[in-house]
């Protein structure tokens, strides 16, 4: 690249999942994950609001479920974009409350505080972007995020509106199943038609794409966006449950069943069977052993659905399962044996495990990125619509104008007119869904268009025109084509937060900035000091101090940790951490010498010793 050449935009690829979040960004012709302190690609998409104020996200977060079992609040992925009476069942099976605000929209209640499921959706993303920030050393203010292809509009929208609220600019979103294809099929060898099988922890998506030269058309997708491996947990945790003789309705005991599950979900993945011992408050401890045969049973009827799934995306392709080339695997819960399994039995091959399921949708998200910054030209990106788009018509009908699997952008126009004589405004209702009845799909928005001639029902020429961006963005427009009159709208759901809401939130962050930014500066000098404190007495260990040095070091080392237990504040722990910097500058001196020194010794001993030949 020339002097004069602008520098490549940097934008990363996010994989905003249910159970665990990551971003990667593309370098070169690969792609790699970006990875915290510890060398961990995955940020556990769950968020603790500790009493005092203070919110933890990611691993933290996780480990901290038992003791704030009813503030700790994981799978929010499940609520986004959805109206409070569609996840009236999944809130009864949640340690912390889901109820019902404002326009009837699902909201999370902690502490006596209400928050949209957007809102911790942006807080893992803050996580998410701080993570990638750090790895890379530089900021970022752009991302391509992935949903599920079988999200909806309202539900794409609602992560839209997470990504700005964390202060990212969301490019593009990108299904996930054509993320993993991208990350599967980036090295150009693998031409041919791909089914991708994405099963992670709160959603399911199949997708059918061709792979020609570069350009990835998806020809099809399918799927569930309430099926996952939360709901594989959930019979597990119904089973310990009824084996402990405990009940649901306390969140502590809810927390601790739900990570007892999700372990033994993995174990059973690896193990023909599994035995858990659990401790659940004022109850003594009890052992409970499980199959694998009996696991399966439970889980059975869930993987036929995802099957069945595959068959629809396979017919809706028009092709059949010898015309799939190969299978490739996406989500954490495609580990499960019985998953593998049936498929390698429906489609007559077993899939592909080169790309690593937890990884290879932020990949490809990455690569899309990457394409989106303007540094690669030679890659094409052909998705598709998941669900019809219309509107409603007379007596409740749902008039189809995007049908499903069109390939976006799309658009489509239709002529209608209206049901009574001299009528001068028409109200339109948008809908998104398969069913032939309005009542029966899902409404994203309504609009009128004023200004009709007063004419005899049936005479007034309405075009009604829908245009579906490349981003997945609705926007519909209605002519009066005699007069000229016109109105459109940008499809803002009504099932997800309004524009205001999205304003005030981001208004508040701002006026918040300088606080928050106190609270997570806090929480990095913990990390840092508790790091000190583990890592000075590694290194007393191995260094050979004179004892004078020696006991200033640990005193230093017990005063921090004394601090740490006393919840200290950041002050206090700034001067002490500082303090154990100064005392420890010279350990990791001695250390390396004593290990060269060592090294020498050891060196010049075999150089005495006489040959075994």
């Amino acid at each position: 690249m020339s002097a004069t050449d602008p520098k490549p935009r940097l934008v990363v690829g996010i994989d905003l999942g249910t159970t665990n979040s990551l971003a990667a960004i593309r370098a070169g012709k690969g792609a790699r994950v970006l990875r915290d302190r510890d060398g961990e690609p995955l940020i556990p998409s769950v968020v603790c609001f500790l009493p005092n104020g203070e919110m933890v996200v990611g691993r933290g977060a996780k480990d901290l479920r038992l003791q704030h079992p009813d503030r700790t609040v994981f799978s929010a992925k499940r609520l986004i974009g959805r109206a409070g009476a569609e996840v009236d069942r999944e809130a009864a099976l949640l340690p912390y409350r889901v109820h019902r605000g404002d326009r009837d929209l699902a909201r999370i209640e902690v502490g006596g505080r209400d928050y949209a499921p957007e809102q911790v959706s942006a807080f893992v993303l803050q996580e998410v972007k701080a993570t990638a920030e750090s790895a890379l050393g530089q900021r970022i203010d752009a991302a391509v995020i992935t949903v599920p292809a079988w999200f909806d509009d309202a539900q794409r929208q609602a992560t839209r509106d997470a990504a700005q609220l964390a202060g990212l600019e969301c490019l593009r979103i990108v299904n996930e199943p054509t993320a993993a294809a991208l990350a599967y099929g980036i090295d150009g060898s693998k031409d041919g038609t791909v089914l991708v099988y994405d099963l992670g922890g709160g959603t399911f998506d199949v997708s059918i794409l061709r792979i020609d030269e570069g350009v990835f058309r998806v020809l099809s997708t399918s799927g569930d966006t309430h099926l996952g491996g939360d709901d594989f947990d959930q019979l597990l945790s119904e089973r310990i449950l009824a084996a402990a003789g405990a009940s649901a309705n306390d969140a502590y005991v809810l927390q601790a069943v739900r990570a007892a599950a999700e372990g033994l979900k993995i174990e059973l993945s690896q193990k023909e069977q599994a035995t858990l011992r659990i401790e659940l408050q004022d109850r003594a401890p009890i052992d409970i052993t499980i199959a694998r045969a009996e696991f399966e049973a439970m889980i059975a009827p869930l993987v036929e659905r995802t099957i069945a799934c595959v068959h629809r995306a396979i017919a809706d392709a028009k092709l059949t399962a010898d015309d799939i080339d190969d299978v490739v695997l996406v989500g954490g819960s495609t580990r499960v044996p019985l998953v593998r399994q049936r498929l390698e039995q429906d489609l007559g091959r077993a899939p592909q495990t080169g790309v690593d399921p937890d990884l290879a949708v932020a990949l490809g998200a990455a690569i899309q990125a990457d394409v989106l910054a303007g540094n690669d030209k030679s890659l094409l990106l052909l998705d598709v619509i998941p669900l019809s788009l219309g509107i409603e018509t007379l007596g409740g009908a749902m008039q189809k104008l995007i049908l499903r699997n069109s390939t976006i952008p799309t658009s489509s126009t239709e002529e209608f007119s209206t049901a009574v004589d001299g009528q001068t405004a028409v109200v339109l209702n948008i809908f998104q869904g398969e069913r032939e009845l309005a009542q029966d799909c899902r409404q994203l928005g309504s609009f009128t268009l004023h200004g009709l001639p007063p004419m005899p029902a049936g005479l007034p020429r309405i075009a009604v025109h829908f245009l579906v961006d490349a981003d997945g963005v609705l926007r519909v427009t209605a002519t009066e084509k005699r007069t000229g009159h016109e109105a459109s709208i940008q499809v803002v759901p009504t099932f997800g937060l309004s524009r205001d809401e999205v304003r005030r939130m981001m208004l508040d962050s701002i006026e918040n900035a300088q606080q928050d930014y106190v609270a997570r500066e806090a929480i990095d000098l913990r990390n840092k000091a508790q790091a000190m404190v583990t890592g000075t007495r590694k290194a007393l260990a191995l260094a050979s101090l004179p004892p004078d040095q020696t006991f200033s070091v640990q005193k230093s080392a017990r005063a921090l940790e004394k601090l740490l237990q006393s919840g200290a504040d950041a002050a206090a722990l700034k001067v002490a951490c500082d303090e154990l910097s100064k005392l420890t500058a010279t350990i990791a001196d001695d250390v390396i010498s004593s290990a060269v020194q060592r090294s020498l010794q050891e060196e010049q001993g075999s150089n005495t010793n006489p040959s075994a030949s």
